[in-house]
């Protein structure tokens, strides 16, 4: 009979109050980043007619932060694996609290230096993420996975109406630059994640670190060691450390390289083309001003609320792979409709904003599923290469999400009402694009996540001692 593992034991374990509070940490974390990654969409809609700003000009301040994501992620991955992850999330938070905060201090017209700015803040997105992600797979008990490691990313929905809440209140009596003296929110992350998120024992025991492992654990447990099984294969662990996974790694895995790099571009494109020039947007469209637009606009990261919900709760009922397939073509519906029905309304209401905010349910929520679907479908030693990677891709989408509207308007012309009408049409049947790639790469290419394979493992067991007892049976007669 094999030796009880601690790894098995905290794997089956029920998350108790010191889990839950690293569980905060990270939902704190997706809040807070998201609403420093969006509000700078409040900020231009107020800065590019007031800077004179072309379109070309808004979108590099808009994609720049895509250009650090892509950066950001494949180094912070890297790193991850390296160094662990905790660390990699504290200094991320840092730089990007840090960064956002600033741009209340950019001269009047620097628009350079706002994008730099924003590089930063793309750049620490990609590090927060990858690590964060990790930690919160690495750190929940299997058993619960699926019913938990969803929910962060509803907080990431927070962000953005935080977002539109703050500048359909605060503008107007802040001014843009009190606003924008909010990016420096994530530093709170910071210091929460000091005292209450530790390193993940996974990684720990990849690495040959056992004892300090097992001081993760007993920490998550909340028990003495002397009630909990030791390490029954810690030489094999102990092994590992000497095979130190590299990015070509992850070579070996072809298929899920294509699915993860195109779903997570598409998806991103969609999300940052809408929250990033959805103010601009609402408000040219509706001639009116950027606070009340982010009246209109808090719809959409209400309904993104409630997808990330819905979406974090199917998967206690449906798989990964068929909700994928779900919200991609849920996304070509609702963000078709909207292209088509741009400059209409519905008992006054713009039919634009409805059909976004429905699209939202769908482009928001599939976060939830997406995520932490990478980092299943991968090694524990290849996963933040895997999520490094799927951010990367996230990145790409940070530049084509901003790209496109500005390619359909003409990127040399000012940001103007009748610019951004003739814009909407074509970029939004692209988006509405990018969501039939998602559903058919999903229903085509997905492997099982780790919760099928269990589902595969518990069936095959019954299967065979079904067997064995009808051998039992037949022998006994």
């Amino acid at each position: 009979m094999n030796q009880p593992d601690l790894l098995s034991h905290y794997a089956n374990s029920k998350p108790n109050s010191r889990y839950f509070s690293a569980f905060s940490v990270f939902c704190l974390g997706f809040v807070l980043d998201y609403f420093d990654l969006y509000l700078v969409g409040f900020l231009l809609a107020v800065l590019g007619p007031e800077w004179h700003l072309t379109y070309g000009q808004s979108a590099l301040v808009l994609l720049s932060a895509g250009v650090g994501a892509i950066l950001g992620s494949i180094i912070s991955g890297t790193l991850a694996d390296v160094f662990g992850r905790r660390p990699v999330l504290l200094v991320s938070t840092s730089v990007c609290g840090i960064a956002a905060g600033a741009v209340a201090l950019v001269p009047d017209g620097a628009w350079m230096i706002l994008a730099a700015l924003r590089f930063f803040v793309g750049f620490a997105i990609g590090g927060i993420a990858t690590s964060e992600a990790v930690l919160l797979v690495e750190h929940t008990p299997s058993k619960f996975s699926t019913r938990l490691t969803g929910f962060p990313f509803v907080a990431a929905s927070i962000g953005p109406l935080v977002a539109s809440i703050s500048a359909a209140t605060l503008l107007h009596s802040l001014g843009w630059r009190g606003v924008a003296a909010l990016g420096f929110a994530p530093l709170l992350v910071t210091l929460s994640a000091w005292y209450l998120v530790p390193e993940s024992a996974a990684w720990l025991v990849s690495r040959g670190r056992i004892e300090e492992a097992r001081k993760v654990l007993l920490y998550f447990l909340g028990t003495s060691s002397s009630k909990l099984p030791v390490f029954a294969k810690e030489n094999q662990y102990a092994i590992s450390k000497a095979s130190t996974a590299k990015m070509s790694d992850t070579l070996a895995f072809p298929q899920r390289i294509a699915l993860v790099i195109v779903t997570w571009a598409a998806l991103s494109t969609v999300t940052y083309a809408v929250y990033l020039w959805g103010p601009t947007i609402v408000s040219l469209l509706l001639h009116i001003p950027v606070s009340s637009a982010a009246r209109y606009f808090i719809l959409v990261p209400a309904f993104g609320i409630i997808g990330r919900l819905l979406f974090s709760i199917l998967p206690i009922w449906l798989t990964r792979r068929a909700i994928c397939s779900i919200f991609g073509f849920g996304m070509l519906i609702t963000l078709g409709c909207a292209a088509i029905c741009a400059t209409r309304f519905v008992f006054g209401f713009p039919v634009f904003v409805i059909m976004v905010a429905l699209g939202a349910l769908f482009f928001d929520g599939g976060w939830c599923v997406i995520v932490p679907y990478t980092a299943e479908i991968f090694p524990t030693r290849l996963a933040a290469r895997a999520i490094g990677m799927g951010q990367a891709a996230n990145g790409v989408g940070k530049i084509l999400g901003p790209l496109c509207i500005a390619v359909a308007a003409g990127s040399g012309n000012l940001v103007s009402p009748a610019a951004t009408i003739d814009a909407v049409l074509p970029a939004f049947l692209f988006l509405s694009v990018c969501g039939l790639v998602i559903g058919l790469f999903f229903a085509l290419l997905a492997p099982a996540d780790a919760s099928e394979r269990r589902a595969t493992a518990i069936d095959r067991e019954k299967n065979t001692t079904a067997g064995t007892n009808s051998l039992d049976e037949g022998i006994a007669h």
